[in-house]
């Protein structure tokens, strides 16, 4: 790895007790660009956040963040670093307004600095109207963004962002991406740790895929996927009691075996040329009388190289329970 980078892990390894949470990892974020950490809980993802961030020790490894050495020079790190974590650590009893400042007192910064950051923070994650409220009269989305502009007062280099939008709806997770492009655009570099698919896609420049502890793949979100077959044919068939024979039917024209879903008569497929086994789909499954409700070809997505790579899909959870408190932004 080179020297350049704003995050180097090498052969990280932490254990705790008999599990082995991290076997090895190793990983390298460019300055000013997006590392997307892709995996499902429990596969390390923020136990390796903690270590970068100065929070947890590991058993063995390098770790190097902004030139720093994490071991060595633990207290510098924590200057130049920030970090968000899994839910949304600000006081409800405060205002927006209040938290802010707060936090700049706790990087020793004068009151009327920290007053004119927590300012410019509000207008900044669009939450000036909001900003002398209490925090329990906000919304998940507005709490994640207040969080993430705690995160930001000490004008961190590098920020690390475990899950941010966990728990968000759909609309409030793009609006919590336009953020994060936004913030990158700026300068800032960002590793960031999802199990959402589609986040690591739509923002991530460099992508690695951990699963158990490891890093199984890395790369653009684009290489990952060209790893792949060319094309994906989805099929619906119109009576779910079908998906097993419909699945038996196409298992020829792949090298792997077809996803199903009996549940609700779905299978998918991957083949060399979408193009021209679609017809071969619909001959197979007509001559046994087995009926379309729908039919689609598309690309490959990340959750099919997941998928591929480990056998296994990333299953996406539902909102979990916000805690409650004030938390440091980083240590």
């Amino acid at each position: 790895m080179k020297n350049n980078h704003a995050i180097i892990a090498e052969n990280v390894v932490k254990h705790f007790g008999d599990v082995k949470a991290l076997d090895g990892v190793s990983i390298a974020a460019e300055p000013g660009k997006v590392l997307g950490l892709l995996g499902p809980n429990g596969a390390g993802k923020t136990t390796l956040v903690r270590i970068l961030a100065t929070l947890l020790k590991p058993d063995s490894g390098k770790v190097i963040v902004g030139g720093l050495d994490v071991l060595r020079q633990k207290q510098h790190v924590r200057e130049i670093i920030g970090l968000a974590g899994q839910y949304a650590a600000v006081d409800e009893i405060l205002t927006g307004r209040e938290n802010l400042v707060m936090v700049g007192r706790l990087y020793h910064m004068a009151a009327r600095t920290a007053k004119q950051r927590a300012a410019e923070l509000l207008e900044q994650f669009a939450l000036t109207d909001a900003a002398d409220r209490s925090v329990k009269t906000y919304s998940g989305g507005m709490r994640r963004r207040l969080d993430l502009a705690a995160s930001m007062v000490a004008h961190p280099n590098i920020l690390f962002l475990d899950e941010p939008t966990t728990g968000l709806d759909a609309r409030a997770r793009i609006a919590m991406w336009a953020t994060i492009r936004q913030l990158v655009s700026d300068g800032t570099t960002l590793l960031l740790t999802t199990q959402y698919l589609e986040e690591a896609d739509e923002l991530a420049d460099q992508i690695v895929v951990i699963d158990q502890g490891r890093v199984i793949a890395e790369g653009t979100a684009d290489q990952l996927k060209a790893n792949m077959a060319a094309d994906f044919i989805d099929i619906t068939v119109a009576n779910p009691q079908q998906t097993v024979m419909a699945s038996q039917l196409l298992q020829p024209l792949s090298d792997e075996a077809p996803q199903t879903d009996e549940q609700r008569g779905h299978v998918s497929i991957a083949v060399e040329s979408g193009a021209q086994s679609i017809a071969e789909v619909v001959r197979l499954l007509d001559a046994q009388s087995v009926s379309i409700a729908e039919l689609n070809l598309r690309r490959p997505s990340l959750n099919d190289v997941f998928l591929s790579i480990t056998g296994h899909e990333i299953v996406e959870e539902e909102a979990k329970p916000k805690r409650r408190g004030f938390g440091r932004r980083s240590a």
